[in-house]
């Protein structure tokens, strides 16, 4: 899957994700750190890359509608620590079947995951 990880997620999180096949672009390494959110989005869209975040400025379904976009990873924790953060996502990778997340939109929180297919929705 070709990732994209926002600034708000531990860098650890790259090598972790690369080591299990992924290919994984940081905001950090393409100098896009502080820039506006639409400045993000644009660079997640034209690298067809999917979107890890924690930033709730990308949770509004109406703007970024399932289909619309090559997929957004929604991390919730109500402790967000980076070692939870590390340990929530790890766990996502390894055990969901994330090859069907490409153009959905998916919710994780500590214990479930929401993800929200183009022209459907589904709970878990």
């Amino acid at each position: 899957m070709k990732i994209k990880l926002d600034e708000n997620l531990p860098l650890r999180l790259a090598g972790i994700l690369e080591a299990m096949g992924h290919d994984v672009d940081t905001l950090h390494a393409e100098a896009l750190l502080g820039r506006k959110d639409s400045e993000v989005w644009e660079a997640v869209q034209r690298d067809s890359r999917f979107l890890i975040t924690q930033d709730m400025d990308f949770s509004d379904l109406r703007r970024f509608a399932p289909g619309s976009h090559h997929g957004i990873l929604l991390v919730r924790l109500r402790f967000s620590k980076r070692r939870d953060l590390i340990r929530r996502i790890e766990e996502l990778f390894r055990k969901e079947e994330i090859e069907e997340w490409s153009r959905c939109f998916v919710v994780a929180t500590g214990s479930k995951v929401r993800v929200l297919k183009p022209s459907q929705e589904q709970h878990r």
